[in-house]
């Protein structure tokens, strides 16, 4: 049985300037994600990944096509309720983090809760869970500068959960991690995939993260091409 369709984009382009001096990001992209779909976007630095996920999240709008997400086109969207369906449904896990230095590990997972206006029982309940899944329950109390890279990155992937999204768009989440540690960081996404049936895109240059996932697409100056490329 075909998995539902969670996010679709259709002949998504992006282009930043105008006349001379314009570039194109994007060219008339066609994707579709199923729900619960772990996906890899691969392609070189300025293949237009980031560009990519962006438009997906909502951060940004296309020049042209559009991108629709349970339903709802988000490049006809407010300001205000994209905002909303971002704090909700759509989360971002950073190659820097995005961590706040004055807060713990816990506050920081917390944060998006606070905002959301979740109440303090169940705000402790799901960030209690979430660290533990990631394994830094006796770390919850330290501040990002107490932690390693590795560390930090596990408290964003525990941030990016605890809203309980149904997309997660991660943006070279092992880039800057040594490979024993990145396939701990590839193995935690997987696992929130298969597990609790979240959708999780990813944009990589890690052919070890690319192999691990359900799908590998691969970007080359804007534009998909063949994936099999990628992973040689």
């Amino acid at each position: 049985m075909a998995k539902e369709t969670l996010l679709r984009a259709r002949t998504l382009t992006r282009e930043f300037g105008s006349g001379e001096t314009s570039a194109v990001a994007l060219q008339h992209v066609d994707l579709k994600v199923a729900k619960g779909e772990f996906l890899a976007i691969t392609g070189r630095s300025g293949s237009g990944k980031t560009t990519l996920l962006n438009l997906l999240g909502g951060l940004d709008r296309p020049t042209s096509g559009t991108v629709n997400f349970e339903g709802q086109d988000l490049t006809t969207m407010s300001d205000t309720n994209l905002t909303m369906l971002r704090r909700r449904k759509i989360s971002f896990i950073f190659q820097s983090f995005g961590l706040l230095p004055l807060l713990s590990a816990w506050e920081n997972v917390e944060l998006p809760l606070r905002i959301n206006g979740v109440s303090r029982g169940e705000r402790h309940r799901r960030v209690d869970e979430v660290l533990a899944l990631v394994g830094l329950g006796p770390r919850s109390r330290h501040r990002p500068y107490e932690l390693s890279g590795g560390e930090q990155q596990r408290v964003a992937i525990a941030r990016s959960l605890v809203v309980e999204p149904g997309l997660v768009l991660a943006d070279e989440p092992t880039g800057d991690l040594d490979s024993t540690t990145g396939l701990h960081i590839i193995n935690m996404l997987k696992e929130a995939s298969s597990e609790r049936n979240i959708t999780i895109v990813v944009a990589t240059h890690d052919l070890v993260l690319a192999r691990m996932a359900d799908r590998v697409e691969n970007l080359v100056d804007g534009r998909f091409t063949r994936p099999e490329a990628a992973l040689r």
